[in-house]
């Protein structure tokens, strides 16, 4: 029965579809997404436009989400015109690619460290297992380099947040560049046009 009670669900007998779907709308401080699914679409969004049907019978509108905050360890847990929703009313979010960041920033390193021991292992200059101990020895080196990273990541986008609407001349600038350098494609990124961003000015 308290169970029921924290994820709002009005009956102790349910069944599992009930059960996740009570979970996405519980009234909690985060809501974390790990593993593999996209459970969070805009209002506006069908579940065919999401493209996961193995999800379909659970997913829930950004409207429905009553968490303060959602992580988005799992891969487009959210769409991104559910997170911009639950922003507006809001919400607090980032996406799959800064919450999930942490382990492909560690991918990252790692391989960069492991191009680099190549070159001295062809040369006979280092054996496989001297690069393996040295790689087990640069663990805690990696770790601290991959939680600063994050962290300065997420503080950058909080400062930016910030700011509000104070930068969307800034922002808007840097999306035109981008757009003409064909490093951005506004309709794939959700993003408003520059005459959408002028309104906001």
């Amino acid at each position: 029965q308290a169970a029921a009670a924290a994820i709002g669900l009005a009956k102790t007998t349910a069944t599992p579809v009930e059960i996740m779907n009570a979970i996405l709308k519980a009234p909690v401080d985060l809501l974390w997404f790990g593993g593999i699914g996209t459970y969070v679409r805009g209002s506006g969004e069908t579940n065919a436009d999401v493209g996961d049907r193995a999800n379909d019978a659970i997913r829930v509108t950004a409207l429905d989400v009553r968490a303060k905050v959602i992580g988005e360890g799992a891969n487009l847990g959210v769409t991104q015109r559910a997170r911009i929703e639950f922003g507006m009313k809001g919400g607090r979010c980032n996406s799959d690619a800064i919450d999930n960041s942490g382990g492909v920033n560690c991918s990252d390193v790692e391989v960069n460290i492991k191009i680099a021991l190549a070159s001295a292992m062809r040369k006979g200059s280092l054996a496989r297992p001297a690069r393996n101990k040295l790689l087990a020895e640069m663990t805690d080196e990696v770790s601290t380099l991959v939680l600063s990273n994050n962290y300065q990541q997420t503080l950058a986008l909080s400062l930016a947040r910030k700011r509000g609407l104070a930068d969307i001349a800034h922002q808007a600038r840097f999306m035109t560049a981008l757009e003409a350098r064909g490093l951005l494609d506004r309709a794939v990124e959700t993003l408003p046009s520059p005459a959408a961003l002028a309104e906001c000015e």
